[in-house]
């Protein structure tokens, strides 16, 4: 939410061509940070909340935490292509928004769940609402001219093939 309060303040302010894109790239960059988060705030606490809440062992905490992985996964694998086409349709701001007033109020779910089976709400709720990083990339490639991004995409191809050769690869050892 707070990436969708500053991509509306800055977009509007800008009189050069150049400012609204620079605001669309921040907007999109706090989105994608956002989605990121949903993610990466609840992996460490959520095993402990989860023994915890249920007041079971830890084994039926990893297996209940197993299937709030997976359900997260699966709602970003099949709402991607949905926020896709819905962006297509009605525009990948409202969408992008639209998806950041959903996360925020997954937050609040998150926080103040009851029962796992609130918790687990939260977490389809996360998982549909941050598959939006396909639009959000989309909207980057709306924005930004086309030789930029070509080294934009060369760039994340990098990364991720950085990202999946990982540890064994030698380059990455040495940090280069």
């Amino acid at each position: 939410m707070l990436g969708c309060a500053v991509a509306s303040m800055s977009s509007t302010s800008s009189a050069s061509p150049e400012g609204p894109r620079r605001a669309a790239i921040i907007f999109i960059f706090v989105t994608i940070l956002l989605d990121m988060l949903a993610l990466g705030v609840i992996i460490p606490v959520l095993p402990k909340l989860i023994v915890t809440m249920s007041g079971a062992d830890e084994a039926y905490g990893a297996h209940v935490y197993g299937a709030f992985g997976t359900v997260f996964a699966l709602m970003q694998f099949t709402c991607s292509p949905l926020l896709g086409a819905l962006s297509d349709r009605f525009g990948r701001r409202p969408v992008i928004l639209t998806s950041c007033l959903g996360l925020g109020l997954d937050y609040v779910l998150m926080a103040l769940a009851p029962s796992l089976s609130w918790l687990f709400v939260g977490r389809v709720i996360s998982g549909v609402t941050s598959s939006n990083i396909g639009t959000a990339g989309a909207y980057v490639a709306d924005v930004l001219p086309p030789e930029k991004r070509a080294r934009l995409r060369h760039a994340g191809r990098r990364v991720r093939s950085r990202l999946r050769a990982g540890p064994s690869d030698r380059r990455t050892a040495r940090g280069q």
